[in-house]
């Protein structure tokens, strides 16, 4: 019989180093599935290509994506561009109809509020009576007239100024 080691009996010990080597074989099993997984991915992705042909692949995509920066560039400066030509531009406008000889004549009056934008712009009022139409305008700055609106004016603003018409 062997002697105990440290107080534990050696056919513990032989138990823990055969477990341990049987842990250490399946993990080499499990290791060599992998490697050989990976080698059949590496031919798959190798087969009929050279190392010279995988290279020129390579250079002309990294070209492609070169060109494509320069591309975005030149598109972002485009639009950069763009944004600064329409910032005078009239970009919001309000309508309102309205009946300027209280329901004798329709619906034929209306107020056009047009606005850059900063909110600067004009609102054009034209009157239609039974004697003939007469348009009135008047400007605005910052979303605000000095003169004094009328209600269509005042309608037709608010809904330029909030984007609904």
């Amino acid at each position: 019989m062997i002697e105990k080691y440290l107080g534990i009996d050696p056919e513990y010990i032989l138990i823990g180093v055969a477990a341990f080597a049987l842990i250490l074989l399946i993990i080499i099993i499990v290791q060599a599935a992998k490697l050989n997984s990976l080698k059949k991915k590496y031919q798959t992705f190798m087969k009929g290509k050279s190392g010279e042909s995988l290279e020129k692949l390579l250079i002309e995509k990294l070209d492609k994506i070169d060109e494509l920066d320069e591309r975005n560039r030149k598109n972002e400066q485009r639009i950069d561009q763009l944004a600064k030509d329409l910032e005078p531009c009239y970009q919001k406008a309000g309508l309102e109809k309205y009946d300027a000889l209280d329901e004798q004549g329709g619906k034929l009056s209306f107020a056009l509020a047009m606005l850059d934008e900063k909110n600067n712009g004009f609102i054009i009022n034209t009157v239609h009576s039974r004697d003939g139409s007469y348009s009135y305008i008047k400007e605005i700055i910052d979303g605000n007239s000095i003169i004094g609106l009328s209600p269509e004016e005042d309608n037709a603003l608010q809904k330029a100024l909030n984007g609904t018409n």
